[in-house]
């Protein structure tokens, strides 16, 4: 992107067009009038004149026998007034009036800010006594996102807001709508249907993202695949109540949207007062790789992406659980050092009263009865090791069996004096009391002070309902999620060199708001490999590998007791941030053997994984899945074959691997570590696996590569070198 490119502005029939482009994204804006609209967001045009003057007439709708005069496109925020019967932009009122909107233009400006066009739209409407600011950021990367200020101008009365929400068009091929279900322990399942005339509305009403979040909504071709079809996405970044939606008007508009879902009374403007949606992530690919390539693209040209190679975590959790002391966590930690592990963090239990689930959350205290000499010892330990040192916490929580809830009851988050139904023991702890919020910084910074935490495994287990202020009985999940950002952003700026990671009953907090302040997300509680190979392979669709959480659990999975090979379980974790939570101290030395080899892979793999572009062949059996991951300068690429299931056919036939340079010839590596995935048969094991073998990218992503056939439940792994950087 050069300042040349940065906006172009062009006067067709009295429109004025603002161009937003980067290398591979156009978007075309109407922005004359109070609120934006979008007219054109895709491939890249590089639109003339002639062609700004054709897109100029896309502003102008041809009517209908029951149309209103003046209706058009919908815009940013959907507006009544043009004819939208839709979901509206701006919901709210003044104590019931005042509740129709029409913002006039207040001008706009175009700049070049951190690797983005920003373009930002002023309305102003006099009469309801509202200023209105929308923003959209095309970034180098092809992500484009958006947001919108509403401030109460009036100099006298107050301005309830009820909802702000932000759309994007989206053309009439987007015939199907793709977005995830999920539970605890199953994050992420995909879903498709066809994107019919009405609205499909993914509301999450739990104060958090929520294991069941669309997390990206998906506007499709038919049958759009990772390498095939075009595919416009949106992700609404907030970690409390929200929705995402995809909307069909009996006009053939079609948008599709998000914001954040405001409680009654939550959000009351006095005069001067401004409130501000979440931002509205969006990216449009040619296929599901290319939309997922964009999103980590802009997320790892952040400043504050994680640099650093990521480390190799143990995790006590499916090791000890609450059985903890010096002596037992000393001992595995000198295990895991064996295998090579980076960094060392003690999970739930370390704390006042936690010997179970049902005490002691709120008593940020080390339990001297457990730890009289309190952490130090284990840390000294674990540095002494060579490993950083990380501790869990779970911050916005209180059991009613704690010091902190006995001393402060009207801390609880409740609709009153009755107190919400609890969940795993606990009530929620409300963040908005500056008290409340003062205790618990000081609690985790004194700790972090102390001991020299590297890392907070940051919990939240626990779904927010009735949660409000009982001292007043108002609804506060708005400002308990700006709270916990508030906290976060506190506890980073007094200890710059501590990383957070994002966990919330597994996989319950993945959104792109939290991750501005934490350094990797929890994908899922559920660590089995063969949940966990669909976890991660549509978590990955909106983030990179080095940002998801992947760990080698014991050899039978304690969420599902199923049992599989060291070899899938780390082929799994691999393409991930990887990490162990097995109790080590119980393997054998073979197994010691084996883990320390495949760690030894990541530590190798680790900066190809982290920086490559995400590629997935579109197999048509659902048995059998390839991915990997290929270089920025295509000079090396890691995939895996993985068997799922059983095939219907008894052999998987050749498979295409994308992304490859097509004029570059590529050498075949196979990884020894997963051998035992193939099948034993008497014609052996395709030539490639056993025999040198050379080919072009042309080839392998044309004619493909034999797939061999493999156990069920297991994954081969293999390298890619281009020949001159053999």
């Amino acid at each position: 992107m050069t300042a040349s490119t940065l906006a172009t502005a062009t006067s067709v029939d009295s429109c004025a067009l603002t161009v937003l482009q980067s290398d591979q994204i156009t978007v075309v804006v109407d922005a004359t009038r109070g609120v934006p609209r979008v007219l054109y967001w895709g491939p890249r045009l590089d639109a003339g004149t002639d062609d700004l003057a054709y897109l100029a007439t896309l502003a102008v709708s041809q009517g209908g026998s029951d149309a209103l005069q003046g209706a058009g496109p919908p815009a940013l925020l959907p507006e009544q007034w043009t004819g939208w019967a839709g979901t509206p932009g701006l919901e709210g009122h003044r104590d019931g009036s005042h509740f129709a909107h029409r913002f006039e233009p207040g001008g706009h400006t175009v700049t070049e800010t951190g690797g983005a066009q920003v373009l930002t739209v002023h309305g102003v409407d006099e009469t309801a006594g509202l200023a209105l600011t929308s923003t959209l950021e095309l970034f180098d990367s092809g992500v484009l996102r958006v947001n919108a200020a509403i401030t109460n101008s009036d100099d006298e009365s107050s301005y309830t807001v009820d909802g702000l929400r932000l759309a994007l068009p989206v053309p009439v091929e987007a015939q199907e709508i793709i977005d995830f279900i999920g539970r605890h322990l199953r994050e992420r399942t995909p879903q498709r249907h066809p994107f019919v005339i009405g609205t499909h509305l993914r509301e999450g009403r739990r104060g958090r993202t929520g294991s069941d979040a669309a997390t990206v909504l998906v506007a499709g071709t038919p049958g759009v695949g990772f390498g095939s079809g075009e595919a416009w996405a949106v992700h609404t970044a907030w970690s409390g109540n929200h929705a995402t939606y995809a909307e069909l008007a009996l006009t053939g508009a079609k948008v599709i949207g998000g914001g954040e879902v405001l409680l009654p009374g939550e959000v009351v403007l006095a005069p001067g007062q401004q409130y501000r949606s979440p931002w509205l992530y969006a990216s449009y690919g040619a296929g599901l790789d290319a939309v997922g390539g964009a999103f980590h693209a802009y997320l790892r040209s952040r400043p504050h992406h994680p640099a650093s190679p990521r480390p190799v975590v143990l995790n006590t959790w499916e090791a000890v659980y609450f059985d903890q002391d010096t002596a037992t966590l000393s001992e595995l930690a000198r295990v895991a050092a064996r295998v090579g592990v980076e960094r060392f963090v003690v999970d739930d239990g370390w704390f006042i009263s936690r010997r179970d689930d049902t005490a002691g959350l709120g008593d940020w205290r080390v339990d001297a009865e457990v730890w009289p000499d309190g952490l130090g010892p284990l840390v000294s330990t674990v540095r002494e090791l060579g490993m950083d040192f990380g501790l869990w916490f779970e911050p916005e929580m209180v059991n009613g069996d704690s010091i902190l809830a006995r001393e402060h009851p009207d801390w609880i988050m409740a609709p009153g004096e009755r107190l919400p139904v609890t969940g795993r023991s606990q009530h929620v702890l409300n963040l908005t009391i500056p008290e409340a919020y003062t205790y618990i910084l000081e609690s985790i910074s004194t700790l972090v002070t102390e001991y020299g935490i590297d890392y907070i495994k940051w919990d939240h287990n626990r779904d927010l309902t009735e949660a409000g202020t009982r001292a007043s009985s108002r609804a506060a999940v708005h400002g308990q999620t700006r709270a916990v950002y508030a906290l976060m952003d506190e506890l980073r700026r007094r200890h710059p060199a501590l990383e957070i990671e994002s966990c919330s009953s597994g996989g319950g907090r993945v959104d792109l708001e939290v991750l501005e302040r934490t350094d990797r997300v929890w994908a899922s509680d559920c660590i089995d490999p063969l949940e966990r190979q669909q976890i991660q392979r549509w978590t990955g669709l909106l983030l990179p590998p080095e940002l998801v959480g992947a760990h080698i659990g014991s050899p039978r999975a304690h969420t599902t007791h199923r049992t599989h090979d060291l070899a899938f379980r780390a082929a799994t974790a691999l393409f991930g941030h990887l990490g162990i939570e097995w109790d080590l101290r119980t393997a054998t030395e073979a197994e010691l053997d084996e883990v320390a080899a495949w760690v030894e892979l990541y530590k190798t793999e680790r900066g190809l994984i982290h920086s490559g572009t995400a590629v997935h062949a579109d197999y048509p059996d659902p048995a059998y899945w390839a991915h990997g991951y290929v270089a920025p300068d295509k000079s090396r690429a890691l995939y895996s074959f993985v068997a799922m299931a059983t095939m219907v056919a008894s052999q998987p036939g050749r498979i295409r691997l994308p992304g490859l340079d097509p004029d570059a010839r590529y050498r075949i590596e196979p990884i020894q570590l997963s051998a035992s995935a193939l099948v034993r048969r008497p014609a052996g094991p395709p030539a490639w696996w056993s025999e040198p073998t050379v080919l072009s990218g042309r080839v392998l992503a044309t004619a493909g590569l034999q797939g061999p056939v493999l156990y069920p439940e297991q994954a081969l792994l293999f390298r890619l070198v281009r020949e001159q950087d053999a």
